[in-house]
C-alpha cells in the first residue's frame, strides 16, 4: 500500500505485504523486485519520495478514478478507468469466472512464503522492537504500543520526517481505516489536526498522532484546542532534541548556530496548556505510561506523552533492485 493507502488492507491478513513510503516491511521490497506483472489500483502512481516505486521492466496495469493519472509519471501497458472498489470487484469476478476456484494450493505457498519473509524481516528487527537502551529507541514505544492498546478501536497517524518513516513500515494495522498516512505535500505537524479531526468524527475511537519535537515545535500549540474543547485524543512526542531530518542539509548552519538542535520538556509545555501529560525516560515506564494515557482519553479528556528517545536513523529500507 501507498502511504494514503496504509490500512486500506489490514496488514495482518496473510497475503498484505504492508505499506511503503521510503521505509518498508522486506515484504514490499522482495516482492515488488520480482514482480513481472504491478496492477496499481486507487493510485495515482505519482514518483515521490513518499510513495513506493515501481523497479524498471515491469508490466503495469494502472487503475485510477483520474485519466489526468494515466502515463503520467509511468508508462502504463493498460489503463483501466473507474471506482477502485467497482475495478475490485469486477476483476475478482472475472478471475472467478474464467478459473473457478482457483488453486487452493498455490494461494497457501504464497501466504507461507509472505509469512516467512515477514517472520526473518521482524526478527532482524527485534533487537530495536525490544530494545532496553537509554534515550529509549523509538522502536521500542511503538511495538509495546501495538502490544497495549486494542488496535481494532483506534485511528493513527504519524507526523513528516522520521516518525512517518518509523510508523509506516513497523505499525501492522488490524482494520481498515485505522492509519492516516500522510506526507506528499504537507507541512510539519499536520498530523495533530487531523487526529483532532479524527476524533470528532469518530469519538468512540482512540485517537493517536505520533510527531516528533520538531513538528510539535511548528504545532504543538492547537493540543489547547483540545483541551477546550474535550477533545481526547493522545498525542505522542518523540524528543530527539534533533531536526533529524534536515541533518544532511544545515551541517555548517549547526556548527555555527545549533540550527538542527533542538531543546525543551514537552510534557511541562502540555501542562500549562491544561492537557494532562507526562515525561517518560525508561524503557521500564513506557507500557504504564500507555494505560495511564488511554484512561485519561477514555475519560473524555487529551493526553499528552513525551518519550526521551535517541536520534535514531535507522530505518527498514531494503533495496529493490533497479531504485
Amino acid at each position: 500500500m501507498t502511504n494514503p493507502g496504509k490500512s486500506a488492507i489490514p496488514e495482518n491478513h496473510p497475503l498484505s505485504l504492508g505499506g511503503s513510503t521510503k521505509s518498508r516491511p522486506r515484504m514490499v521490497a522482495e516482492f515488488m523486485d520480482r514482480a513481472d506483472l504491478v496492477f496499481a489500483i486507487g493510485s495515482s502512481l505519482t514518483i515521490t519520495n513518499f510513495g513506493p516505486k515501481v523497479p524498471p521492466g515491469k508490466k503495469i496495469v494502472h487503475s485510477t478514478n483520474d485519466p489526468s493519472d494515466i502515463n503520467k509519471d509511468y508508462r502504463a501497458d493498460h489503463a483501466v478507468i473507474g471506482d477502485a472498489k467497482m475495478v475490485a470487484e469486477a476483476l475478482i469476478a472475472e478471475i472467478k469466472r474464467q478459473r473457478g476456484a482457483g488453486d487452493v494450493k498455490a494461494l497457501q505457498f504464497l501466504s507461507d512464503e509472505i509469512a516467512a519473509i515477514k517472520k526473518d524481516w521482524i526478527a532482524d528487527w527485534k533487537d530495536h522492537r525490544t530494545s532496553d537502551e537509554v534515550p529509549i529507541n523509538q522502536y521500542r514505544v511503538i511495538q509495546d504500543l501495538m502490544d497495549t492498546i486494542d488496535r481494532d478501536n483506534v485511528i493513527i497517524t504519524h507526523d513528516s520526517g522520521s516518525p512517518r518513516e518509523q510508523m509506516m513500515s513497523s505499525w501492522e494495522s488490524t482494520a481498515a481505516g485505522s492509519y492516516m498516512g500522510w506526507g506528499k505535500s504537507t507541512q510539519l505537524g499536520y498530523g495533530l489536526g487531523i487526529n483532532l479531526g479524527a476524533k470528532m468524527a469518530a469519538p468512540d475511537k482512540l485517537c493517536i498522532n505520533v510527531m516528533g519535537d520538531a513538528s510539535f515545535g511548528m504545532t504543538g500549540m492547537d493540543i489547547e484546542t483540545a483541551a477546550r474543547n474535550g477533545i481526547a485524543t493522545l498525542t505522542i512526542v518523540f524528543n530527539n532534541s534533533v531536526m533529524a531530518a534536515e541533518r544532511d542539509v544545515l551541517v555548517l548552519a549547526t556548527e555555527k548556530y545549533g540550527s538542527m538542535d533542538v531543546g525543551g520538556n514537552y510534557a511541562k509545555v502540555a501542562e500549562g496548556l491544561n492537557v494532562q501529560s507526562r515525561r517518560v525516560e525508561s524503557p521500564d515506564d513506557i507500557i504504564p505510561a500507555i494505560k495511564e494515557a488511554v484512561a485519561v482519553t477514555q475519560s473524555g479528556q487529551p493526553y499528552l506523552l513525551e518519550f526521551v528517545v535517541k536520534q535514531g536513523y535507522d530505518f527498514s529500507r531494503d533495496d529493490v533492485a533497479g531504485l
